[in-house]
């Protein structure tokens, strides 16, 4: 009924053509169909459907936004070498990703929307960096701990239970 009701608004708004000097300009034969014309002066009328959408997909391109500036200050922390708090960072990373799983699942019929694509992409790649990079710094934890490691257990050993064959150097 609403549907119908603003069609008919819509209709009601069309400007007036004048037919008759149509006709006279056609070519004999040529048969006219009715055209709507937009209304130039009038106010454009928006669906709310439309605006819904919008809200939507502005909502979910915000949280996307969001993920992709934490991940990137850790990403340039990281590479710059900067001090950083990884639970902070951690903690951050969580909320939004929490987030944005939210809201991608609320609204799984905006996946179609380009720029949200488009966003998710560029996400999943600074997503790739930053695991990339943290990675990295990772493996050279681990390497000076097992540097440490060795160093106190060599420190600590008197030789006694290392066996013959160790203080031989072989």
């Amino acid at each position: 009924m609403q549907a119908q009701e603003g069609a008919a608004a819509l209709v009601m708004e069309q400007p007036v053509v004048d037919t008759e000097a149509m006709m006279a300009e056609a070519a004999p034969g040529d048969a006219l169909l009715p055209v709507l014309l937009p209304n130039v002066g009038g106010e454009v009328e928006i669906d709310g459907t439309d605006v819904a959408r919008s809200d939507e997909v502005r909502g979910l391109l915000a949280a996307i936004r969001r993920l992709e500036t934490i991940v990137e200050e850790e990403t340039v922390a990281l590479s710059t070498g900067k001090k950083i708090d990884f639970d902070e960072f951690s903690a951050r990373k969580s909320r939004s990703m929490l987030e944005f799983v939210r809201l991608m699942r609320a609204r799984m019929h905006l996946g179609n929307e380009v720029e949200i694509t488009d966003e998710i992409q560029r996400l999943r790649e600074k997503l790739e960096r930053n695991r990339s990079i943290l990675e990295m710094h990772y493996d050279a934890v681990r390497e000076v701990a097992s540097i440490i490691v060795k160093a106190i257990k060599d420190a600590e050993s008197d030789g006694t239970y290392t066996g013959r064959a160790a203080q031989d150097g072989k």
